[in-house]
């Protein structure tokens, strides 16, 4: 293992590149899904930008448009059963899975700063990446770095870290996502989990000369009547600087504090301890 300063260990925890993926399997299950129809999903509002779709492939109903995860022993959705070549990859993995599903992240496109399984029970899961389609611009963000999720390999995201994701030019990332429970079966896919200089971008620190003044920059936005916009501005921090945990928005309620607009800071600090798991 290498990886790229001292904090390195620690980001491994949080993300990691498994083992690679057969060239034929995985051109194989990208065709499937390209071509499968389906309508894709719009879900989590809250937590993105819009630009992000999911479909079921299972799940607790069978059917693809129902994408809420939650615990359960789930079934094959109707459109899983029209793939027959990412049916027998999930197979042969041998993982206890929660839901797994197909997720769209279209051009200039964001999952906000957010923890999963918050509402889940305390049951030891991670979820696991296959890039089906992606590009140079796509990436997770955690632990203070961005890493692209090159295809090819199978990826092991820890969600309980807090983390987004970004597709800043396009075209649109296509993952293959996977929750499933800790067992054996997942200790053995992760064995040889790693991560190279190659994989991280490590984000520099913010200092608070650049708070400031991009918090300026939202506030001459939003007395423009560009509120949604100087939200952005704010929320894409997140891209760019390594921060304390919510600091984003801590600033977007500080900008409306900032206006005598109450009523319009408090949704915000709601949203943190939502998207956060902090209740």
């Amino acid at each position: 293992m290498t990886v790229a300063n001292s904090t390195g260990p620690a980001i491994l925890q949080q993300i990691a590149r498994l083992d690679r993926i057969d060239s034929l399997v995985l051109e194989r299950m990208r065709h499937e899904a390209l071509t499968a129809p389906s309508e894709w999903v719009a879900e989590y509002g809250q937590y993105q930008s819009g630009g992000w779709w999911t479909l079921s492939l299972l799940n607790d109903t069978g059917r693809p448009t129902d994408v809420t995860i939650k615990d359960c022993n789930p079934v094959e959705t109707t459109l899983l059963e029209r793939m027959p070549a990412t049916r027998k990859f999930l197979s042969s993995l041998g993982l206890r899975y929660m839901w797994a599903r197909l997720a769209r992240l279209g051009p200039n496109s964001f999952l906000w700063e957010h923890r999963d399984y918050d509402e889940l029970n305390d049951s030891d899961r991670h979820r696991l990446h296959v890039p089906l389609v992606t590009n140079s611009s796509a990436a997770l963000v955690t632990g203070g770095a961005r890493v692209h999720l090159q295809a090819g390999h199978l990826w092991r995201l820890t969600p309980t870290h807090v983390h987004g994701a970004c597709n800043l030019l396009g075209p649109d990332r296509l993952h293959l996502i996977l929750d499933c429970y800790s067992d054996e079966g997942l200790a053995r896919v992760s064995a040889n989990q790693q991560l190279s200089d190659a994989d991280v971008d490590w984000l520099p620190a913010a200092t608070q000369a650049q708070l400031d003044e991009h918090l300026a920059t939202a506030r001459s936005l939003a007395r423009l009547g560009y509120e949604r916009s100087a939200e952005k501005h704010l929320l894409r921090l997140f891209y760019q600087y390594t921060l304390s945990e919510g600091c984003v928005y801590d600033l977007i309620a500080s900008l409306y504090d900032s206006l005598d607009r109450a009523t319009d800071a408090a949704p915000w600090r709601a949203n943190k301890t939502v998207l956060l798991g902090l209740s």
